[in-house]
């Protein structure tokens, strides 16, 4: 989440800093629509453009207001909402602005509107609500599609972003002169003076085919435009890509809605009654089928919960014909100001409804009444068949797939889109394209960006090389001292097939210098960055390591890890020369080998220490290997956002399997030893609904082979920072346990408030619960063994002389912890238990551990 998060902020930053608004040449209706008879807002009206040849309009919002773009040849809309009478409201330049509508209650209406009570205890017990919400779960099934056997639609998405809650005095600051051709008034509030900022755009068009058995759900993209940043700065596809995750799909008659990386329950889940208040608030007998307005609130408002109204069919079916709904405000969730849904369901040929309009907006911002960014993604359906029953071939392939170049769906012409859209782009919506291009030409805002991106990135754009990164150019660590390190890389404007990258490290102790180089080639004419993978690298290194440790994502000499606890002597100079392949494949499943010699020499107070026969022991000035290695690595329907710098997992509901197999090879290129290595990971992620999640890793490891020193062997990886570190043992000291053969657990478990939510003194706070449990189990073989083998190096000993490296004995190493997160919704702390192995010197029992995670 790290780096999806860091774009998520570039975004973020980057419209705080220009903070502008696009200038808006046509009259835009904007109005209220209200009660006849009491006045009050009605939430959720339908407004549409009379004489357009397509569906065209928009819905008010929980507040009855709307605002919506009219093409100048037309000034009449038509409103309605169920259980009222339909009205048309003619526009003119005197109430375009200012429009207000009154619809009259249907006199059709023959139930009664029950109030929710004020007093009195709810109870699930004889509640009609209840029971009417049990049998929308019963019919679930066949009310959805996957409930059909085939199915297939036009699909029609957009997701748009802007700055909004802005004001004249921000507006006109001098900062800004330059950037007032893009201002724009609020179009979705009735307050005078503020201001939104539209500046982020996509929009694709898709057809779509499913079939139930078997399963497939494949979405064949016509066409495919978006508001795209320099590159140089931005990951445009990483970005859309998270802002898709973040607006993902919402499907009502899922047990669970996943919005913002969280899952919401929702209020037709199996088990809503439990979480949920249910009310029969209305009966609406002027549509066919007949609909029972059913509202649903959060039984705690701190939850992951709706709040809001489903209309549901007394046709037999129970069908949900419309939905709205949005959170309360006490949600446990963050950086969260407003959030809206609306769904509606129209009728197909079979008399079965089908999902034709999903609308999700969200305004995020820090405080509840700043500036902040407003996004919605609306998804439009429309020419739904069932039981058309395609080809075998129309469902094989990928599940997304382009039917063109991408190239070519990226630059189809307006004119077509114009013919595609279900309803046509506001003028804003139009300018956003043609201002992103404008706005990236004016040299202060190229300029704010460059040093965003060193900000965020870590990266000093060179023209086609980028210095850093930055947290790296200082150090410290026992054997080298004080640290210097300076470096870079080439990007795709230098050459999209070629990079190259390195670094040069002296430390000031040791006064040694140290460096890294590597070019990379890439067979797909792609960059290495992005999927899918297909490249061959050669690097070539020298440089300090810490044995056993493999910070996959994170640099060693990183200023933030310089600080440790305990000793922290046992350091080597690490020589390697690799090759590497590596090759992905469209349906996540990707191959990496590569060939490397890889020589040790031992710092600090690490020495390879082999036994004789007088009981004394030869020091060796380095051990040598040639590995060959190859690995495997499958992750299905696998979704990513992709920085320069890491690759972060979007994850999902299947898990993530990885197998490596490694040989050392005696003789080729100086190696000393034989011996081969397989290991294998798996990954899952489990969604526990209103309990949270909880991330599982078990892992496995076995070497084969005789008289293997314990450097070749599985150094298990420790840590002894401050930081909580989720893959490592984190009150394990370093090279503390060995071993040629293991399994491990690692469990980290979030509740997201579950139990805080209900503490009255802590639920205000929206502080989160977090465990974990991690254990290893393992040994060494009698011949890999230096307690009973003097043909392999004796075990480590620290700065006392004391043995500091073991292999396990008749139990496993475990370790666990309770935490707190969403501390100033940035920090989380842990207090960590060692729960045995206490004996070994310089063991911790108790530690507390803090890690920065931005979440939502």
């Amino acid at each position: 989440m790290k780096s999806s998060i860091q774009g998520f902020l570039f975004f973020i930053i980057t419209l705080l800093s220009i903070s502008t608004a696009w200038a808006q040449e046509t009259i835009t209706v904007k109005g209220r629509v209200m009660n006849a008879e009491t006045y009050e807002a009605i939430p959720y009206a339908s407004i549409s453009i009379i004489g357009t040849t397509k569906e065209s309009g928009t819905s008010s919002t929980a507040n009855g207001t709307f605002t919506l773009a009219v093409p100048s040849k037309l000034n009449k809309l038509r409103i309605s909402s169920v259980g009222f009478d339909s009205e048309e409201f003619v526009i003119t330049t005197d109430n375009a602005g200012n429009a207000k509508v009154f619809l009259f209650p249907s006199n059709k209406i023959e139930a009664v509107v029950i109030k929710r009570p004020r007093r009195g205890k709810y109870s699930n017990k004889n509640n009609p609500a209840v029971e009417l919400i049990r049998q929308v779960v019963a019919h679930r099934d066949q009310n959805r599609l996957t409930g059909q056997s085939f199915a297939e639609f036009n699909q029609y998405e957009k997701i748009s972003l802007g700055l909004s809650n802005l004001d004249n005095k921000f507006k006109n600051k001098k900062v800004f002169k330059k950037y007032q051709f893009l201002f724009q008034d609020d179009d979705t509030t009735s307050v005078n003076g503020k201001y939104v900022l539209p500046a982020y755009m996509e929009e694709k068009f898709s057809k779509v085919y499913y079939r139930k058995d078997p399963n497939a759900k494949k979405q064949y993209v016509m066409a495919e435009k978006k508001a795209e940043f320099d590159p140089k700065f931005v990951d445009n596809d990483g970005l859309s890509k998270y802002f898709n995750r973040l607006y993902d799909e919402v499907e009502i008659y899922d047990n669970n809605i996943e919005i913002l990386t969280n899952q919401f329950l929702s209020p037709i889940a199996n088990s809503a009654p439990t979480f949920y208040r249910f009310y029969i608030t209305d009966t609406i007998k002027t549509t066919q089928p007949n609909l029972v307005e059913l509202s649903f609130f959060p039984r705690n408002k701190n939850d992951l919960l709706f709040t809001g109204k489903l209309y549901i069919t007394l046709d037999g079916n129970y069908a949900v014909q419309r939905a709205a709904m949005t959170v309360a405000d006490d949600i446990n969730l963050n950086f969260v100001r407003d959030l809206d849904i609306e769904l509606a369901f129209n009728k197909d040929h079979n008399n079965k409804f089908y999902l034709s309009k999903s609308s999700l907006g969200i305004d995020f911002a820090i405080t509840g009444k700043g500036k902040g960014i407003k996004g919605k993604r609306v998804v439009l359906i429309n020419d739904y068949q069932q039981g058309l029953k395609r080809s075998d071939s129309t469902y094989l392939v990928p599940d997304i797939y382009l039917v063109k170049k991408v190239e070519e769906i990226a630059n189809e012409p307006e004119s077509y889109w114009a013919s595609i859209r279900p309803e046509p782009l506001s003028k804003s919506e139009n300018l956003i394209y043609h201002n992103i291009d404008s706005l990236q030409q004016m040299p202060s805002f190229r300029t704010f960006m460059d040093i965003s991106a060193l900000v965020l990135s870590g990266y000093k754009q060179a023209g086609p090389v980028e210095i850093g990164p930055v947290n790296t150019f200082y150090s410290y660590n026992p054997v080298e001292g004080f640290r210097l390190r300076v470096g870079g890389r080439t990007t795709d404007r230098l050459s999209k097939r070629f990079y190259l990258e390195g670094y040069t490290a002296y430390g000031f102790d040791d006064q040694k210098w140290k460096y890294f180089m590597a070019g990379t080639y890439s067979l797909n004419n792609k960059s290495i960055y992005n999927f899918p993978q297909h490249y061959i690298r050669v690097s070539a290194s020298y440089d300090t390591k810490i044995p056993g440790q493999k910070l996959e994502f994170i640099q060693e000499d990183n200023v933030l890890l310089s600080f440790k606890r305990g000793e922290n002597q046992s350091y080597l100079y690490n020589e390697e020369y690799r090759v590497d392949y590596k090759v992905e494949f469209s349906n996540n499943f990707s191959v990496n080998a590569g060939l490397g010699r890889w020589k040790q020499t031992p710092a600090g107070v690490l020495s390879y220490r082999l036994p004789q026969a007088d009981g004394g022991f030869e020091n060796l000035a380095n051990l040598q290997s040639t590995e060959f290695n190859v690995g495997l690595r499958y992750a299905p329907k696998e979704e990513y956002y992709q920085g320069k710098l890491y690759r972060t997992p979007l994850f999902n509901k299947y898990p993530v399997i990885t197998m490596n197999y490694t040989a050392g090879i005696k003789g080729l290129l100086g190696g000393d030893y034989n011996y081969h290595s397989l290991s294998a990971n798996i990954f899952k992620r489990f969604y526990l609904s209103q309990l949270g999640y909880a991330d599982v890793t078990l892992d496995g490891a076995y070497t084969f082979g005789s008289n293997i020193p314990y450097p070749l062997l599985n150094i298990h990886r420790a840590n002894q920072t401050y930081a909580y570190q989720l893959q490592s043992y984190n009150l394990m000291n370093f090279m503390e346990f060995v071993s040629d053969h293991h399994a491990g657990i690692n469990v980290q478990y979030y509740m997201n408030g579950f139990i805080f939510n209900k503490i009255p003194l802590l639920k205000k706070l929206k502080l989160r619960e977090v465990f974990s449990f991690k254990g290893v189990y393992g040994g060494l073989r009698d011949a890999n063994n230096p307690s009973l083998n003097n043909s392999v190096f004796a075990w480590q000993t620290n700065g006392k002389g004391e043995q500091s490296s073991f292999t396990f004995g008749s139990e496993p190493y475990m370790e666990a912890s309770a935490g707190i997160s969403n501390i100033f919704k940035i920090l989380r702390v842990d207090l960590v238990k060692r729960l045995n192995y206490l004996d070994n010197p310089d063991a911790p029992e108790w530690g507390i551990r803090a890690r920065i995670k931005f979440d939502f």
